[in-house]
């Protein structure tokens, strides 16, 4: 309340608040008095507050995501993923460090498969590959569609990798969870809301990134949309946000995963990857990641990345592949963290 508010002012305030089925639970100080509400959020919504005589300002302190919310889950939450086709189920959670890595896009049947076996030779327990391509030209390659798809299918029982890949429209909903362990929602759909509700229905864990200007409660905010499903299978990729920063392709922001440790049960890893747009930036930020507490990494691999149809000036093999495998070898054990594949279990 303002200074100048009245008894009559704040009484006025408890009325309104009652009249709704709420409590008041007034507190006066020397200068300014508090007035804390309790009850249906929603219902205090439509009091406009704001405007009644004497208030001076309104804040909500409960946080408005209440299924991802440390508030009402307070120990944080464990998405196992796989399971299918000789596939075991890999954990991703507080305890594990899970390393994902695959081609950006499924370009032939070859390149996928050599794709894979690099991306687990160097100790990934998850398949990355996209069979549908969003991208920013309508004249860039769109990805495979279903062949894509059949292709990850294929792939995951030659290698037993459970496979992740992303989904563009709520109405690929049902064929892409009929092949694929995780689905995917990209940046460019964070807020795409309907899909976000149609991927909650579909029984499959989900990889939701985080959108390139969102900020954490928007991001929150659209897990929530999946949760309110009754899919709390929610893993957060932080994957980079548009800054005014040319030298990278984005601004990874690092302090993202344990602020949202701290908010929510989901867990939280990193895409260097799509964070830098440079292979030479893709150890070093893995290994902030790791530092950080990332409950894991996504990263771009491919066999020829200058004839890649996606985002090849990004994707690793040799060298750097082989460096960024030690630091996955290594370096979770520091963090207090197990590689995933000594807790995957078979279905």
């Amino acid at each position: 309340m303002s200074p100048e508010a009245t008894d009559e002012d704040v009484a006025h305030v408890v009325e309104r608040v009652e009249s709704v089925g709420g409590e008041a639970f007034v507190s006066k100080g020397v200068v300014r008095t508090i007035i804390g509400l309790v009850g249906d959020i929603e219902s205090f919504h439509g009091l406009n507050l704001r405007t009644l005589k004497g208030v001076a300002d309104v804040h909500r302190i409960s946080d408005p995501y209440k299924l991802v919310s440390r508030q009402h889950h307070p120990e944080r939450s464990t998405v196992w993923v796989g399971g299918r086709d000789g596939a075991p189920r890999v954990p991703i959670g507080p305890e594990t460090f899970t390393f994902m890595a695959g081609p950006c896009a499924v370009e032939t049947p070859e390149q996928t498969l050599e794709s894979a076996r690099m991306a687990q030779s160097a100790g990934a327990t998850i398949l990355r590959g996209g069979a549908y391509k969003p991208r920013t030209s309508p004249y860039a390659f769109q990805g495979l569609g279903v062949k894509g798809l059949e292709i990850l299918a294929d792939v995951r029982a030659a290698t037993g990798m459970p496979v992740v890949t992303e989904i563009v429209d709520a109405r690929d909903v049902d064929v892409v969870a009929e092949h694929a362990d995780m689905l995917q929602v990209g940046t460019r759909n964070m807020a795409n809301f309907g899909l976000l509700q149609a991927v909650g229905d579909a029984g499959k864990p989900v990889l939701l990134k985080r959108g390139m200007t969102a900020t954490i409660e928007e991001w929150l905010m659209a897990a929530e949309y999946i949760a309110q499903r009754g899919n709390l299978d929610v893993v957060l990729c932080e994957r980079g946000i548009r800054t005014f920063e040319p030298s990278t392709r984005n601004t990874l922001d690092i302090s993202a995963v344990p602020v949202v440790q701290a908010t929510s049960h989901l867990p939280v890893i990193v895409d260097p990857s799509h964070a830098a747009g440079r292979k030479d930036l893709i150890v070093p930020l893995s290994r902030a990641a790791i530092a950080v507490g990332a409950d894991g990494i996504i990263v771009d691999v491919h066999p020829d990345p200058e004839t890649a149809l996606c985002d090849g000036p990004q994707a690793l093999l040799g060298t750097e592949l082989r460096e960024l495998a030690q630091a996955c070898r290594k370096l979770p054990a520091l963090v207090d963290r197990v590689p995933s594949h000594e807790r995957a279990t078979t279905a």
